[in-house]
């Protein structure tokens, strides 16, 4: 009888210094990551001969591509798929379709809005999130303002407004709200809930500075990534 009682205590223990080493290791293998299940594509405004925005020496599709590196780890570290539509400096094109010729800047740049529509559709993400970054003739405008199409997908305003709360309550930059766009191709276009991130305005001095320090760029992918959570979240309830 003693015996047992000393080898039920000893198989108490044990699985005790189990449970608490995998508890204190990989607490993830009892709890699914927070987004799980969920594939997301990233799409790094212009890239290539086309940079987009620009002020000094500071190019968008630079600024772009760096926060929507810093956008990927946050997610694929939630347990997100993530797919980009660049990844490297050229635009989509140059990375997907580099043998393509093209007669002009303005026949390559449809070509690569049409390349990242069918990857879009192709690879069937739940959401879609372009990033790009904004400027204007007058230096006073500063802030991020998340954008929706009115006629895309009818979730895409519920994205824009998590992520527009997230950037306003983090980046605290701005008191602007989510807003809906017509002039934007591939909101419109792509099937799922679709946004497109101007994460600050290059066109102002002080602003222009943070949008090229990196430090900056993780907090405005961290907030973009919140932002993705709430809406998670909120579509889960």
């Amino acid at each position: 009888m003693k015996k047992w009682f000393v080898a039920v205590l000893l198989l108490f223990f044990s699985l005790g210094g189990v449970w608490y080493g995998v508890k204190a290791s990989d607490k993830g293998f009892f709890m699914p990551a927070e987004l799980a299940g969920v594939k997301i594509m990233i799409d790094p405004g212009h890239g290539g001969e086309d940079g987009g925005a620009s002020a000094e020496n500071v190019i968008e599709k630079d600024i772009t591509l760096n926060i929507s590196h810093e956008v990927r780890k946050i997610l694929e570290r939630k347990g997100a798929t993530v797919l980009m539509t660049r990844e490297k400096e050229g635009d989509a094109v140059a990375e997907h379709a580099p043998s393509e010729k093209f007669h002009s800047n303005r026949s390559r740049k449809f070509a690569d809005l049409k390349l990242r529509e069918s990857m879009a559709i192709e690879n069937d993400p739940d959401l879609f999130i372009s990033v790009h970054v904004n400027a204007i003739p007058e230096e006073r405008w500063r802030g991020a303002q998340v954008f929706y199409h009115p006629y895309g997908h009818p979730e895409g305003k519920q994205l824009a407004t998590s992520i527009q709360d997230e950037m306003r309550n983090q980046l605290k930059n701005t008191d602007r709200e989510a807003m809906k766009i017509t002039g934007v191709y591939l909101l419109k276009k792509v099937p799922v809930p679709a946004v497109l991130v101007e994460t600050g305005f290059l066109s102002n001095p002080e602003e222009r500075k943070l949008l090229a320090d990196k430090s900056y760029q993780k907090k405005v992918a961290a907030a973009i990534v919140d932002g993705i959570v709430k809406y998670e979240h909120a579509e889960e309830q």
